[in-house]
Parts: structure tokens; C-alpha cells; sequence
């Protein structure tokens, strides 16, 4: 909103110029939704344990601790999140740009899902909630239209193309399968992250790492210069996802301020469906799904490990290869502190996005 109302009078007002640069914009987006969850979190969080009760309901079969330390607790904290991050990106994106609008759609769109998860949950108690064929038939709608209007919005060059990392020049074409892709992006990271989502800190501080790397990427993606310099493929206009990257960043820091060990709020599905949908889409607009899959690995090993349980318990007839999944409850499970489990796994996902940013430049 600002650079819409404040930019134009620059010819006349020339410190107003600043409006222009996207690092600029971006850096306020990060401060504001930084600043916006300090104001409002203590207040979010009474109003909702005041309203939950009970808290969200802890999974009889998770960990037996958790029982205990986390009883009570309330959950959706990630409609924190999602206000801090719409309402910074309102003030600080150019709010013409297509690209913008299909991330923040998709993102509120998957947070209402999870929000009517949560509540479902707690109204019954039950750590179950929505039907899973509900909440995925709602997913893929979510991540159909979505890949409508971006394959509309993508130049003609890249609107049915797959970029691979390490590869300068090549694209592969895949035609009509482009929109069923775009789909498994969007909904996979979407239920990745809400996989991981499980203790205190453990899918924020990720979520916050693949932000901070995907606003780099899609300054340089969409910026000629940059782009041309790094042998990237340009996308116009998607520099002005970098100040919704930094909104997340805001938002997701000032989430952990109240998230971390021993958590006052959790982040609910309300907030990693929406979140893990996010990243799913910016990586699409900038041509870097498959980055997105070596920058989010541990979203990826979380999700793996679900579906080796499941598939080795079903096919042998009870037997398990991990203790529990997803990954993070066979640690607990090993004798690994919550905290260890969380900080590790961070470490992980940090040197993970220093090898996704590394084929920026190794091509």
C-alpha cells in the first residue's frame, strides 16, 4: 500500500524514492510483522486459552511426556503468524503485482483449512480432527487453482517448464502435467511442515530459514541484472516476493518468541499447512521447486519417515522401522531432549539451505 500511495509522489517529494527498492521494503515487512506479533501475541494467546479451554488435544499415542508438559497448552498460533504476515505485506508489497496476491491467497486459503482442523479437534477433543480426505480435497482445489492463475501469470517461456538446479540454460518442458505438478508442490510442502510441526520450535525455525532464503532468490530472480549475472532464469516481478518472504520472517520470529520451549501457544495447522503452502508457491513463481526440496530436506526426511512406517507397518503386519514417526518422535523416543531434537534439526536445515544457495552459482 505504501509504494502504491507514496511512491508515485517521489517525482515531487524525492525522499519518498526509497519506496522503490524492494530490500528497503522488505526490511520494514520483516520489522513490521516482527512488531505487530510482540503488540498482539500476549493477547492472542489469552484470548485463545480462554476460549480452547482444554488446549489442543495431545495424541494418546505420541510420547508419554507430552502428556504432561504439554497439556493445556492452547493451539492455532499460527492465526498469529498469518495476521502479523497479511497485514505487513498489505503495507510494504506493491500491491499490483499478480504474484503477490496468488501467495496470499493460497496461504490464507490453506490457514482456513487448518484453523476449521483445529477446531474441529478441539471442539471434539480429538487429536484426529478433520477428516483427511476432507482436508485434502480441500488442498488439492487450494493448489488446482492456484496453478490456473499462475500459469497465466508465468511468462509463456516458463509457464509449462521445470528449472533443475546446477543446469544453466536447460528447462524441461512437461506441457500439460505443468498444473498437477504445481499441485504436488503446493499441497507436498503444505503437509510436509504440517508433519514436522510437532514440538516446541521445530517447524518455525525451519520455515524461517527457507524465508529468508527464498527472498534472497527471488530478489535475484527477479531482478535482470542478477539474474542474468547468475545464469538464473528471469521471472518479472517476482522480486516483490521477497518482501513477503520477509513479512514471514517477521512473523515467524516473532511466533518463536512465544514458541519457544516450553511453548505458551502452538502453531496449530492453522498455520503449517498455510505456511508450508507458501513456500511451495513462491518456489513455483521463482522456478525453484526442486531447490525447495533440498532447502526444506528436513521437511522432506519428516515426510519420508511417515511414509516408510506406515508402508513397512502395513506390509509386514505391525512391524516398525522407526520407534515412532514422523523422525522427530524416534528421537524423543531414543532418549534425545526436546531441545536437543529441535536445535539439531535446525543445524540441519541450515546447512540444507547452504547447499540449495549454493546452485545459484554452481552452473
Amino acid at each position: 500500500m505504501f509504494y502504491n500511495i507514496l511512491y508515485p509522489l517521489s517525482d515531487t517529494h524525492p525522499f519518498l524514492n526509497v519506496f522503490k527498492y524492494i530490500t528497503f521494503r522488505a526490511a520494514c515487512a520483516t520489522l513490521t510483522s516482527l512488531l505487530i506479533s510482540f503488540l498482539i501475541g500476549p493477547t492472542v494467546i489469552q484470548w485463545l486459552k480462554k476460549t480452547q479451554g482444554k488446549g489442543q488435544p495431545i495424541r494418546k499415542t505420541g510420547p508419554e511426556h507430552h502428556l504432561l508438559t504439554k497439556k493445556g497448552t492452547p493451539t492455532m498460533g499460527g492465526l498469529l503468524i498469518l495476521f502479523s504476515l497479511t497485514i505487513s505485506t498489505l503495507l510494504w508489497a506493491d500491491l499490483k503485482n499478480p504474484y503477490v496476491w496468488v501467495v496470499l491467497l493460497v496461504t490464507l486459503a490453506l490457514g482456513l483449512v487448518g484453523a476449521i482442523d483445529d477446531y474441529i479437534k478441539i471442539k471434539k477433543y480429538d487429536a484426529k480432527g478433520m477428516m483427511s480426505k476432507t482436508k485434502f480435497l480441500a488442498q488439492l482445489v487450494i493448489g488446482g487453482t492456484a496453478a490456473y492463475f499462475l500459469t497465466k501469470f508465468l511468462p509463456e517461456t516458463l509457464s509449462s517448464h521445470i528449472a533443475l538446479p546446477f543446469f544453466k540454460n536447460f528447462l524441461l518442458n512437461i506441457g500439460v502435467w505443468f498444473t498437477p505438478f504445481i499441485i504436488f508442490v503446493i499441497v507436498g510442502s503444505s503437509n510436509a511442515v504440517n508433519l514436522t510441526d510437532g514440538l516446541d520450535g521445530l517447524a518455525i525455525g525451519p520455515v524461517i530459514i527457507a524465508a529468508l532464503c527464498f527472498g534472497l532468490i527471488s530478489y535475484l530472480v527477479g531482478n535482470t541484472v542478477f539474474a542474468h549475472y547468475l545464469q538464473l532464469h528471469f521471472v518479472p516481478g517476482s522480486g516483490e516476493l521477497s518482501v513477503l518472504c520477509g513479512a514471514l520472517v517477521g512473523a515467524g520470529l516473532g511466533f518463536l518468541w512465544f514458541n519457544a520451549p516450553p511453548a505458551l501457544v502452538f502453531m496449530g495447522d492453522a498455520g503449517s499447512l498455510a505456511l508450508g503452502g507458501m513456500l511451495g508457491t513462491v518456489s513455483i513463481i521463482t522456478k525453484h521447486e526442486l531447490v525447495l526440496a533440498i532447502m526444506g530436506g528436513l521437511f522432506v526426511m519428516e515426510t519420508v519417515s511417515v511414509i516408510l512406517q506406515v508402508g513397512y507397518f502395513k506390509l509386514t503386519k505391525g512391524k516398525r522401522i522407526f520407534l515412532m514417526a514422523p523422525l522427530h518422535h524416534h528421537f524423543e523416543k531414543k532418549g534425545w531432549a526436546e531441545s536437543t531434537v529441535v536445535i539439531r534439526f535446525w543445524i540441519i536445515s541450515v546447512i540444507l539451505a547452504l547447499i540449495a544457495l549454493c546452485t545459484l552459482k554452481l552452473r
